[in-house]
């Protein structure tokens, strides 16, 4: 896979200043701007307002547990959902759980809120991922967590595979297994949104969701074909047991696919992607991430 070419835009400073969150755009290796925010880690930011500072930043993860090492170097990437952006109140509120175990990258996915381009439903997405790592790595991390949902569940285990190397651990949530599931009415409903004329007008003018209008072609690799590729980097495969849009056989397949190297954890109770994640989920896979990530 072509890798991405990513230069904050001239306006935008290199670093961030006084520790406060920075936004810029992103160029991916196609083209496409992708908007993007940087927040440091250990401040937690609601409207430009600090809601939350670590009192030793790097030393305590986010359920006041010891952390091993020096977790200043760490950073979630995080990928939303389909009609998701990097400022939907699901979106900031994972970012605010994270940044309590290191700095974020909030990204729109192309099609999705300021970003340019439109959506190709997990395709193209990988290359917008690759640019939000990039630039994380070209900031000074030195180790770096994908954590996706629903379709940004499947482009983390793509963007993992097809860059193997370029992650230190990958966490998917609420992801499909495999292509063109249509076993639920939200997949059904999901289908008709992204292949029929009328479905992606209610997209961009509904949902603020601009589709594009091709198919793929060639299909992507699926997510099931992706995972085990990405051994040896530490996966974690986490699911509802009430997901309305893909049952447990999505999950069970990517973990039997990782096999030793992959973990599952099916949440009782739990729906689907980022507005189902509970807080003490979101913290669990914190302290998942510090202990994995190096």
């Amino acid at each position: 896979m072509a890798r991405s070419t990513i230069r904050p835009y001239p306006e935008t400073p290199d670093v961030t200043r006084d520790g406060a969150p920075m936004r810029t755009f992103l160029r991916t290796a196609d083209g496409v701007a992708i908007d993007s925010v940087y927040e440091p880690g250990g401040v937690v930011y609601d409207q430009g307002k600090v809601v939350y500072e670590s009192a030793e930043e790097g030393s305590r993860n986010g359920s006041g547990n010891a952390v091993p090492g020096d977790s200043q170097g760490l950073v979630f990437v995080i990928a939303h959902g389909f009609t998701g952006d990097a400022d939907r109140p699901h979106v900031r509120r994972v970012a605010q759980v994270f940044a309590r175990y290191g700095a974020v990258v909030t990204f729109s996915f192309r099609g999705h809120g300021r970003s340019g381009g439109r959506s190709t439903v997990g395709d193209r997405e990988v290359l917008d991922l690759a640019a939000a790592v990039a630039w994380a790595r070209e900031l000074g991390h030195t180790r770096v967590v994908t954590v996706g949902f629903s379709m940004g569940g499947s482009v983390v285990l793509r963007h993992a595979a097809l860059d193997a190397g370029d992650v230190d651990a990958v966490v998917s949530v609420s992801a499909p297994a495999r292509w063109f599931y249509r076993g639920t009415a939200p997949m059904r409903r999901l289908h008709w949104l992204v292949t029929r004329p009328s479905g992606r007008l209610v997209g961009r003018y509904g949902l603020r969701t601009r589709i594009h209008h091709r198919q793929w072609d060639p299909v992507p690799l699926s997510p099931t074909e992706a995972v085990p590729r990405i051994a040896p980097t530490p996966l974690l495969v986490v699911h509802g047991d009430q997901d309305a849009c893909f049952p447990l056989d999505h999950p069970r397949m990517l973990a039997d696919a990782a096999g030793e190297h992959g973990e599952l954890w099916v949440e009782h109770g739990m729906g689907h992607a980022e507005n189902a994640a509970p807080e003490p989920l979101l913290r669990r896979i914190g302290d998942w991430a510090v202990a994995r990530a190096g």
